[in-house]
């Protein structure tokens, strides 16, 4: 079991550097980035400061999308960060939701994606391509980039097993995680691939206390932020079938609409469909045994890496209790 932390991006550089030396000292393995320009800094600025101050801990975009850059920027970013960094570089994608929203565009298609994978994988990794017609190359490149998609909907989870090294589900919830990823292990099997390396990641947000009703109130904007997916799932999918299970469809038959302006805010406008039970599903609260168990069970479902949503105002306690009580738990 891998385990990372992700930020939003709304710290300073020098504090974000030091949590991700904490977090490195103290056994974490990934630190993942938003790639949302509008809302927060430039995740790819902080990443390679952050580079420079660590020696062990991957870094990551979770995640990115094909809509606002370049393909071939986006390929040299992620290259010269693996080439920065002896190889630690990791590229995690969607479709596009609050760097997208926020400028009042759609997200792209998932073959838009696909598209975009390909081309940041071969040019990061020195190959000559055709690109809208030219014939380019990154010359000073030879970097493999592990590629992960972020997915929900069965067509989106297809090609993150079709196509992906690794799959990201923003929900911690273990019946519903394990109902996303077998489908996408499922599309890998049938495309002829190993399905023993593929990757999967449960990223949610926690909080170690008995003080539950405190724990709910800084993790209880989680399950709004994955609300808006489920809504988009709904939409095209309807309530009917298997497309969207149950589980899902039933939380955010309260849902009033979302504030991009206030993404994964914790007090934020938007939160009160959000019933307790909900919260404590889809994130991790409670002492810490509690945080050992739950993740034990995402375990079993096949999740390889818990990536903790690094965002509730007391980052440096969440890294600490995690070093000493939970990571040694599972290494």
């Amino acid at each position: 079991m891998e385990f990372g932390i992700t930020f939003k991006g709304d710290i300073d550089a020098k504090r974000t550097a030091a949590l991700c030396k904490q977090a490195e000292a103290a056994g974490f393995d990934y630190a993942w980035f938003f790639d949302s320009h509008v809302l927060w800094q430039d995740c790819y600025t902080t990443m390679g400061y952050c580079i420079a101050h660590t020696e062990k801990i991957r870094y990551g975009t979770c995640v990115t999308n094909p809509g606002v850059r370049d393909w071939t920027v986006a390929a040299s970013n992620f290259a010269s960060l693996s080439k920065l960094s002896g190889g630690r570089a990791d590229m995690g994608i969607g479709r596009g939701d609050s760097s997208r929203r926020v400028l009042n565009r759609k997200p792209l298609t998932l073959a838009n994606m696909v598209e975009c994978m390909d081309t940041v994988r071969d040019l990061a990794a020195g190959k000559t391509i055709d690109f809208e017609g030219a014939s380019i190359e990154l010359p000073w490149a030879s970097e493999e980039i592990p590629i992960w998609v972020a997915a929900y909907g069965p067509k989106a989870l297809k090609a993150a097993g079709e196509h992906g090294d690794g799959l990201i589900l923003q929900i911690g919830d273990p019946w519903l995680v394990n109902w996303f990823a077998e489908q996408a292990i499922e599309a890998r099997k049938a495309a002829g691939k190993n399905p023993d390396d593929y990757r999967v990641m449960a990223a949610a947000p926690v909080w170690v206390s008995d003080d539950l009703a405190k724990g709910r109130e800084q993790i209880g904007w989680f399950p709004a932020m994955v609300g808006n997916h489920v809504a988009d799932l709904v939409e095209k999918y309807g309530t009917e079938g298997q497309s969207v299970p149950q589980r899902l469809t039933d939380y955010i038959e309260g849902r009033k609409g979302y504030d991009y302006k206030h993404h994964a805010d914790k007090d934020a406008d938007h939160l009160d469909f959000i019933s307790d039970e909900i919260i404590d599903s889809f994130g991790i609260n409670g002492p810490v045994d509690a945080h050992v168990e739950k993740i034990k069970e995402l375990k079993e479902v096949g999740v390889t890496q818990f990536n903790i949503y690094l965002m509730c105002g007391e980052e440096e306690h969440i890294v600490e209790q995690y070093g000493k009580h939970v990571i040694p738990a599972f290494k």
